[in-house]
């Protein structure tokens, strides 16, 4: 896994996800309104829906076109068989969002 610093968490309002370009990948990365941060696949697998533009709350995202639910944490739907990539995402120091994607 490499670590990529994809800019300030203040570029996400809280309760909000945003995608990003990582290592050739689209990521959407989320700001909770608890102050976390989560990073998931960019696109629904269902209908390939943009998951950065789904609803949120602690744990979960729902997605805007067919309200499939998935866990930030474990990438298991919720209340269905589909699942999605997880990645690794934490703030440094400074407030930065930093992802871990593999090669």
């Amino acid at each position: 896994m490499t670590d990529y610093p994809v800019g300030p968490i203040s570029q996400i309002p809280q309760g909000e996800g945003r995608n990003f370009i990582v290592a050739e990948r689209l990521i959407a990365v989320f700001h909770t309104r608890d102050g976390d941060v989560f990073a998931i696949q960019a696109e629904c697998p269902h209908r390939g829906g943009p998951l950065a533009d789904g609803l949120t709350d602690a744990r979960n995202v729902v997605c805007p076109l067919h309200d499939r639910m998935f866990s930030f944490t474990t990438g298991a739907g919720v209340g269905n068989d589909c699942a999605i990539t997880v990645y690794p995402a934490r703030l440094s120091a400074d407030g930065v969002v930093v992802l871990s994607v593999g090669s």
